[in-house]
């Protein structure tokens, strides 16, 4: 079992099984305010879903998910600015 895996472990530290991050960090690719939160927590959704939608000059950029999971923690809002590199969801794969 590695160090991640174990119960005393932190939320925010990802265990690497064979190299695959067991959750991914849904990152935002561009500067801007989130429009609209298009899941949950405990929500299961599928690659290339849209989790929420980031408004930036004016336009409405969709964020996808990278894979198939479940949603484990959203870190944002509605109307919520963010940073591009901000953490937006913790996805845990399928």
């Amino acid at each position: 079992m590695c160090p991640a895996c174990s119960p005393f472990a932190t939320r925010s530290r990802a265990c690497i099984a064979g190299r695959r991050k067991l959750t991914i960090e849904v990152e935002a690719q561009v500067t801007g305010n989130v429009w609209k939160v298009e899941t949950a927590v405990g929500a299961q959704v599928e690659e290339e879903e849209v989790l929420l939608v980031i408004e930036s000059m004016k336009m409405e950029i969709p964020v996808e998910a990278p894979a198939a999971g479940r949603i484990v923690e959203i870190r944002v809002r509605e109307g919520q600015a963010v940073e591009e590199g901000d953490v937006l969801v913790i996805l845990a794969r399928s």
